[in-house]
């Protein structure tokens, strides 16, 4: 059993039933990206996010976002000191390992936007001056359904920095009852343990970056990518940081599969949640009630995938 399974084993104790979405959210992990939770409130989503600093030893951080939010208390700011007579810097709540954004669309455009340096550059420029954050550092952010109350659209600019997009969804019946048993008398969380460091970490995801992708599977990967701005059922289609992010999501998932090469069925296997947040259906689409989702898997079933 190699370190990714353990890992996942490891949240399960405090996560019944989503076994996917697990997966998904440490592939996203591995290969570097940050990732985006969107479902109605109390299917778990926080929960998830704490089980998995517990099990891969991060510092986690959470902000629960409100309209009042202000950016500073993400990125941090200066404050004078009379002592020194100098201004020092107070870092913000970005400053750790693992952030947590609960219901990131609720806040302002501003504060949203407070996020995109660090999501993008691993950084945060504060007065003029650019200071780095530790690695590992992903962000793994929580947003309510479109249109719910007091919620706006994440913009475009936020929304492709997302390496994937996830809805965690209802459990199922025998799920929900284990949930409440195992929650009779005690927090699930307290029983997950730490799998790796955060050296080990920081090891496993140069192994992703390392695992081979033959000029047949990246060609694949540009097709696909330029199949989503051909096609008249998509308005518009997915960008070029999409096309790195599955390339690095497919990386990820040979990694977990124990192989050091990548092959069409891991481009197959992480392609939905790569690529269905970035891009627009047509207006024909909607008449004819095409979601996201089966736009991508129309796109994907064009394309001929080459020989592994």
């Amino acid at each position: 059993m190699n370190k990714f399974t353990e890992i996942i084993n490891e949240v399960k104790k405090a996560i019944n039933g989503k076994d996917k979405v697990i997966a998904d959210i440490l592939l996203a992990i591995i290969a570097g990206g940050n990732i985006l939770i969107e479902d109605i409130p109390g299917v778990g989503k926080t929960t998830l996010a704490l089980a998995f600093s517990k099990a891969l030893s991060l510092d986690c951080k959470r902000v629960q976002f409100t309209p009042d939010t202000m950016p500073s208390d993400i990125t941090g700011f200066s404050i004078y000191d009379k002592a020194t007579n100098k201004f020092i810097f107070k870092k913000g709540a970005i400053f750790c390992n693992l952030f947590l954004a609960d219901e990131l669309n609720r806040t302002s455009s501003r504060t949203q936007a407070a996020l995109l340096e660090a999501m993008e550059e691993n950084g945060v420029t504060v007065d003029g001056k650019t200071f780095e954050l530790e690695k590992p550092f992903s962000v793994i952010a929580t947003q309510n359904p479109t249109g719910a109350s007091g919620t706006q659209l994440l913009p475009d600019s936020q929304t492709d920095r997302f390496m994937i997009k996830l809805k965690m969804g209802y459990p199922d019946n025998n799920s929900e009852y284990h949930m409440l048993i195992n929650r009779a008398n005690s927090n699930p969380l307290d029983s997950v343990m730490p799998v790796v460091t955060k050296e080990e970490l920081l090891q496993i995801q140069q192994n992703v970056k390392d695992v081979y992708m033959s000029s047949e599977i990246a060609r694949y990967i540009v097709m696909l990518s330029d199949a989503t701005r051909r096609s008249d059922i998509i308005k518009r289609g997915v960008s070029p940081r999409a096309t790195i992010a599955l390339s690095d999501m497919a990386k990820a998932m040979a990694y977990a599969c124990s192989r050091d090469y990548v092959v069409p069925s891991d481009v197959a296997a992480v392609i939905k949640p790569t690529f269905t947040h970035r891009i627009i259906l047509s207006s024909k689409a909607t008449a004819s009630q095409i979601s996201s989702e089966d736009a991508v898997t129309i796109i994907f079933n064009k394309i001929k995938a080459p020989r592994a």
